[in-house]
């Protein structure tokens, strides 16, 4: 595993708490690439250092503690500029990811289609673009490893306008797929079958509810941070004897990286022509409240905010009933994806949409 020390910044204004939180996602972030968080170093700033994001004093602290505790890895939990980055790497002496490539990396070890591979490609280039300097693409002087998981799993080319070329021709092989998907999507509505979309904050259990509901693994779930990437679509037969289109969607994530935003619109597009949306939610997070306005905000982007929605809150049979009951509002649903508690209930109201 490879060992990594993150770095958080609280200006003034923002609560330590929403600090703490942040940094505590960024964590399982690191964790889902198999690293191991050996630090974390919080600095109160009133202001973000246009050199190094944190003060140089800081940097040379961090350091320090590096070379002390073997640490190749530093992880920055906001994004850099590209003079940023190339002098924390100077003055550490190691490699810097900051929370963006991060998450870059995740997206490219989870595409496991064409398309998916395409949108990830896109969104890297675009990262990497303007951090292209006279001597080549920063690779932070070390090959392998968290962060360098290139586009479509290829040498990055060094020139910025091959590099703009290419930006070009896969931003025009994506919107050839965008047709292909306004295709389905006409076809789908002529053909007068509802189509019900699974969404939510990453690693609320959409893809387990998604296996529940079509009584099939068909597929990937795990208790890791992004582990569906391509959206899948299955039949499912209703109790009233409906038929109606089911699909698992890519989870959500605050400051979802804007590379990551523009690449993955084809997709993301889909919940606009959704007949109804399942906003499934963590019930068993203290931060649930965060995470539901983070797919709020994210909808309202997206243009999907007047799509009628069904509130869902998963992982009930880890809460006892004092939990609940403050919780429950008239229309929300309570359930379990693991153990199929209250999924007849769901498959009820979406029958009545």
């Amino acid at each position: 595993m490879e060992k990594v020390l993150l770095v958080g910044i609280r200006l003034p204004g923002v609560p330590h708490r929403d600090i703490n939180v942040s940094i505590d996602e960024l964590s399982r972030l690191a964790e889902t690439v198999n690293a191991l968080v050996v630090d974390t170093i919080i600095q109160t700033r009133q202001r973000y250092d246009p050199g190094h994001l944190i003060s140089k004093d800081k940097a040379k602290e961090i350091s320090g503690i590096a070379k002390a505790n073997n640490i190749r890895t530093i992880i920055f939990n906001k994004e850099l500029t590209p003079t940023q980055q190339r002098n924390l790497e100077e003055t550490i002496g190691a490699k810097i990811i900051d929370r963006t490539r991060l998450i870059l990396d995740i997206f490219a070890r989870r595409a496991r289609t064409k398309e998916g591979a395409l949108q990830v490609e896109l969104a890297q280039y675009t990262y990497f673009l303007p951090r292209i300097t006279k001597q080549g693409l920063w690779l932070d002087g070390q090959v392998g490893g968290i962060g360098t998981r290139g586009p479509g799993e290829r040498k990055l080319e060094y020139d910025r306008r091959r590099i703009r070329d290419h930006i070009v021709k896969l931003k025009n092989q994506i919107d050839s797929i965008r047709s292909h998907r306004d295709l389905q999507r006409r076809r789908r509505k002529a053909s007068g079958i509802p189509v019900i979309d699974i969404i939510g904050y990453t690693n609320v259990g959409k893809s387990t509810l998604f296996n529940a509901i079509i009584k099939k693994n068909a597929v990937y779930a795990d208790d890791k941070l992004f582990a569906t990437l391509d959206p899948t679509i299955r039949n499912l037969t209703l109790p009233s004897g409906k038929k109606i289109l089911v699909t698992d969607t890519v989870g959500f994530i605050r400051d979802l990286p804007h590379q990551l935003i523009m690449a993955f619109r084809a997709t993301l597009e889909e919940i606009t022509s959704a007949d109804c949306l399942i906003h499934l939610i963590d019930a068993i997070s203290s931060e649930h409240d965060v995470q539901e306005k983070v797919v709020f905000d994210t909808i309202s982007e997206l243009g999907a905010i007047n799509v009628p929605l069904i509130r869902v809150y998963n992982k009930c049979d880890l809460l006892n009933k004092r939990q609940l009951k403050p919780r429950i509002l008239k229309d929300d649903l309570f359930i379990s994806a693991k153990t199929d508690r209250g999924i007849d209930k769901l498959l009820i109201k979406i029958d009545e949409m």
